[in-house]
């Protein structure tokens, strides 16, 4: 059970984790060495749904609110993290990552605010 008492650890859990993301990825041959474990859309996916489920339960406000601040929230660090990427010359920006990482926050969101209603609603 997530502890409501956690609320505010998993908040800013998520953005320690977006920074070590941020930062790891600006190593260079980090992503080269990444990619032969997983491709770089299941990383995304994978990175991007785990931060909007911190996100969603870190914050405050009905299941509607949760589920747009981490839509909104993941949209404005992936555009963060893509912006990095295209300053460092071994790196390029790209968004289609960027829409992986909004979809990916948008079906977490989703799925959430549905699970968290049902809760609710047998609480």
């Amino acid at each position: 059970m997530l502890q409501p008492s956690h609320a505010r650890l998993r908040y800013w859990g998520a953005w320690a984790i977006f920074a070590m993301i941020v930062i790891v990825g600006s190593i260079p041959g980090a992503r080269a060495d990444a990619a032969e474990v997983a491709s770089g859309v299941v990383l995304h996916s994978c990175a991007y749904a785990v931060l909007a489920f911190l996100i969603f339960t870190g914050s405050h406000g009905t299941p509607a609110q949760r589920a747009g601040k981490a839509v909104l929230t993941i949209a404005a660090m992936g555009a963060i993290d893509e912006c990095v990427q295209s300053f460092l010359p071994y790196r390029h920006g790209a968004l289609r990552d960027w829409y992986v990482d909004v979809t990916a926050a948008a079906i977490m969101s989703g799925a959430m605010w549905v699970l968290w209603r049902s809760r609710k609603a047998n609480a």
